[in-house]
């Protein structure tokens, strides 16, 4: 039995017109791999800041004041922060290096925001010195804070809410702890500057995020009574991103059967690769979405009360990929077994008891070879039976063969080096930065 026989399904990626151009490159790819020696990401930071600019652009189209924090836990490369500074936008970090490597490249103090629970008081203590926003998450890190305040300097904080519907997450302070923190907040000042309120939800639903920031608008209205400076609310991350194409997404989830998968591995769950609305699309959605009548952006305007968000994947989206060298493939019953140089880890989704699922690419070295159809599994080259990239048997043109390449699309958002590892002393694939040169011509060079 052959692919063709197996019926299984495709899921090729929407991909994005760079990324065409640089498989249609034929040597662009091996030119790079025969410099680097083995697996490496691709990244554009142009669609980058394509992707930044329509978020900047939802914001202006509804009159409401706002930042753009780039979340960059998605993704570490550099090459995505002068594209920030250049559009005035912003950073959300969570630890001292990537706070460091922020300003490194130019990002000012008060154009990144401080996130993540229980900050070491040296990253407390480095956001004061540079007038970085730090979200308080507990009320003892408000202590903590406020005490390091005194001699590094007044900070400007937001406190974290609790989400109402998920009162176990360990993220945010509940409501008895938000109304404490606000009251010391006033005598704190001005060592301490309570300027807002922030929040984070899991999931990709419009509604919740534009109910929970309304009661957050009414908040920042009571608050500012008492005579604190309140001017920002953050809506945090979250806005969904597309992979693939509905009707692609949707004949997958309803058919989708056990032995599509090496060994009949089981998922319970996928992120959603069809989605709607996505990225910007999100934003307005949630903008104008009405309360007592009006939208939400009006509220916003009404109450002077300017909009942070977090987008770390929605703007990544388009602007990356991986490629594996292939090092060998053997046939198993109905159905083969890729191997190639590099580690399931380079494909977090993995990592998170789930699979990155839009179909990997094949770029043959020789691609006049005789060719059938196959379908195809993926294997990493560790020693483990579980580094597994792709457990799906995709259906690829022909046979991989030692020397090609296999490309997997759009995984500059929290798939690329969220969970890498030098497992076997093997090196970190490293970033290749891609451009377009006035002349047509693609130039990359390594990211710093």
């Amino acid at each position: 039995m052959n692919a063709v026989t197996l019926d299984l399904p495709t899921l090729p990626a929407i991909e994005p017109e760079w990324q065409r151009r640089v498989r249609a490159d034929r040597q662009l790819l091996f030119d790079i791999h025969h410099a680097v020696g083995g697996p490496f990401h691709v990244v554009y930071p142009a669609q980058f800041s394509e992707n930044l600019r329509s978020f900047q652009r939802t914001l202006a189209a509804h009159g409401v004041r706002g930042q753009v924090y780039y979340g960059k836990k998605a993704n570490k490369a550099g090459c995505w922060l002068p594209e920030i500074v250049d559009l005035d936008a912003a950073v959300d970090v969570a630890s001292e290096p990537e706070l460091v490597h922020a300003l490194a490249h130019g990002v000012r103090g008060r154009d990144i925001g401080v996130t993540g629970a229980a900050k070491t008081d040296a990253l407390l203590r480095l956001a004061a010195r540079h007038d970085c926003v730090v979200a308080v998450d507990a009320l003892d890190e408000l202590a903590r804070l406020a005490e390091i305040a005194q001699s590094a300097g007044p900070v400007r904080i937001l406190l974290r809410r609790l989400p109402p519907n998920a009162p176990h997450s360990r993220f945010g302070l509940s409501a008895d702890d938000l109304d404490t923190a606000i009251t010391l907040c006033a005598r704190l000042r001005p060592a301490v500057e309570l300027i807002g309120f922030s929040f984070h939800l899991d999931g990709y639903a419009v509604a919740p995020r534009a109910e929970l920031a309304f009661d957050l608008i009414r908040l920042c209205a009571k608050t500012k009574a008492q005579g604190l400076p309140i001017t920002a609310l953050s809506v945090g991350g979250g806005f969904a991103c597309r992979y693939l194409r509905d009707k692609d997404w949707n004949a997958f989830l309803a058919h989708r059967r056990d032995d599509w998968f090496h060994a009949g591995k089981r998922f319970e769950k996928f992120y959603p690769y069809a989605q709607s609305p996505t990225g910007a699309d999100m934003l307005d959605a949630i903008l104008a979405t009405t309360f007592d009548g009006r939208t939400l952006a009006t509220h916003l305007r009404d109450n002077d009360i300017q909009l942070f968000l977090e987008p770390g994947r929605a703007l990544l989206i388009d602007a990356g990929c991986t490629v594996f060298p292939v090092l060998g493939y053997k046939q198993n019953a109905d159905y083969g077994i890729t191997t190639v140089h590099g580690l399931s880890m380079s494909v977090s989704e993995q990592w998170k008891g789930s699979e990155f699922l839009p179909d990997p690419i094949l770029v043959p070295r020789n691609s006049d070879r005789a060719t059938s159809p196959i379908a195809t599994c993926v294997g990493g080259a560790s020693c483990m039976e579980y580094d597994v990239l792709t457990w799906r048997k995709v259906p690829m043109p022909q046979r991989p063969e030692p020397g090609d390449l296999l490309l997997y699309p759009n995984t500059a958002g929290y798939q690329m080096d969220k969970n890498e590892s030098e497992f076997h002393q093997l090196p970190l694939p490293p970033k290749v930065v891609v451009s377009t040169h006035e002349e047509g011509r693609i130039r990359w060079r390594m990211d710093k």
